[in-house]
């Protein structure tokens, strides 16, 4: 099931969100790990992620490394007549080479990060998107350098013995002040192993469900289960098992979804970039080829809490110009399609 075929009435509580942010420092936590350290039964934690997934609210799927899905990449702001968005950001979500969409408020941009090789890239640009009629420009922005990605952003809602105790840093939970730049950087694994047949489709089956057990991996590539858990053990130990808890920002309480086009002096880039890669409403933050040179993709709980955001973080890092665009609907996350999510009455 998509994301974009999920039940419209399910709603996120606190112990729901709770859960996603387990999830989102291990993908692949067992339901017994996550009751014994948010003090809750087993079965009600197999209970509320099946209610969760079953819904559509919920998928974890593997991530590549980030150095390695992200330098290169794309990053496409294609803007578009009146009437015509809709179709154009399904269009790009409808690509498997096309992990991330979103719709820009005022209905006439679609962003979308692009994975590709030089081929698939020149037609999309010079032959796909210029034959729709729909689009009117294209801006085309080459990440030379990922500072942080989605598959490092923490929701904030379990308290730092919690998270700890589930293997990763927290975020300041939601009523904690978020304007300091206190995220732990994710550490790098040196080197990489070389990777066979198995090792490919054990990963290919985790980036369609990074939960699936190992028996049912087992049954899926026709391995004992046994070599199974030694091969994800040592693809964990290389770095190669991150996973993303794929859920709309939104149900976790981020109603901003804000991208920052910022143009730094070069030799403040790599400062700052880390810098912001650090802060705890940050998921993403690139290094880029075109108009600006840095991106940094922000959420926050509201048009207030932004403002404070580009006031009190961004205004003394030294920007020399900040653009800023806000998601109006995101398409798809992580190479997994979204809902909206339910209207409150």
């Amino acid at each position: 099931m998509d994301l974009s075929t999920a039940d419209p009435d399910a709603v996120l509580d606190t112990l729901d969100r709770r859960l996603v942010c387990a999830l989102q420092l291990d993908g692949r936590a067992e339901p017994g790990r996550i009751a014994e350290v948010l003090g809750v039964s087993a079965r009600t934690v197999t209970r509320r992620l099946a209610r969760m997934r079953q819904a559509g609210v919920l998928r974890v799927v593997r991530l590549p490394d980030v150095e390695d899905a992200a330098v290169g990449a794309l990053l496409l702001r294609v803007r578009v007549l009146s009437g015509r968005v809709d179709a154009v950001a399904q269009a790009l979500a409808d690509r498997p080479d096309v992990p991330f969409v979103d719709v820009m408020l005022g209905g006439q941009e679609v962003g979308a990060v692009m994975l590709t090789d030089a081929a698939s890239r020149d037609r999309l640009l010079y032959g796909q998107l210029p034959a729709t009629g729909a689009v009117t420009e294209t801006t085309t922005h080459a990440v030379l350098h990922a500072f942080a990605d989605a598959g490092q952003w923490r929701a904030g809602y379990l308290t730092e013995q919690e998270a700890a105790a589930l293997g990763g840093p927290s975020a300041p939970g939601p009523s904690a002040p978020r304007h300091s730049l206190s995220r732990p950087a994710a550490p790098r694994p040196a080197g990489q192993p070389s990777l066979d047949d198995l090792d490919r489709a054990l990963l290919e089956r985790l980036g369609e469900d990074a939960r699936q057990s190992h028996a049912a991996l087992a049954a899926a590539v026709g391995a004992p289960e046994s070599t199974v858990r030694r091969r994800l053990h040592r693809l964990d130990g290389a770095g190669l098992l991150r996973t993303h808890a794929t859920v709309d920002p939104r149900l976790l309480g981020m109603a901003v979804d804000a991208n920052l086009w910022l143009d730094l002096p070069p030799g403040r880039l790599a400062e700052v970039g880390t810098a912001l890669a650090r802060h705890p409403q940050v998921h993403g933050v690139f290094a880029t080829s075109g108009p600006t040179n840095l991106l940094a993709t922000v959420f926050c709980a509201d048009h207030t809490e932004l403002y404070r955001f580009l006031t009190d973080t961004l205004g003394p890092l030294g920007a020399a110009r900040a653009e800023t665009t806000i998601t109006a609907r995101a398409v798809k996350r992580a190479g997994v399609l979204l809902r909206q999510p339910p209207r409150r009455p």
